[in-house]
């Protein structure tokens, strides 16, 4: 069974961890509606992705009474 031979220092222990530390979330803003997104993702608030429309954004109301309708 491996012991170490001698207790690892709190310095060298930290110094060994100094990589592990989190680092925040790149945030970029949408060109068109100037929202905070992620890099690389479509934007949610509008639907674009550089520049272009990629996707169709509907309003509350209207997903409110497609879901009145289904009923």
């Amino acid at each position: 069974m491996a012991v170490p031979k001698k207790k690892t220092t709190k310095s060298a222990r930290n110094q060994r961890r100094s990589h592990h530390a989190l680092s925040p979330k790149a945030i970029n803003t949408c060109s068109q509606c100037q929202e905070p997104i992620l890099p690389h993702h479509v934007c949610t608030s509008c639907g674009t992705y550089q520049g272009k429309q990629a996707l169709e954004i509907k309003s509350k109301d209207e997903k409110g009474k497609k879901e009145e309708k289904k009923k």
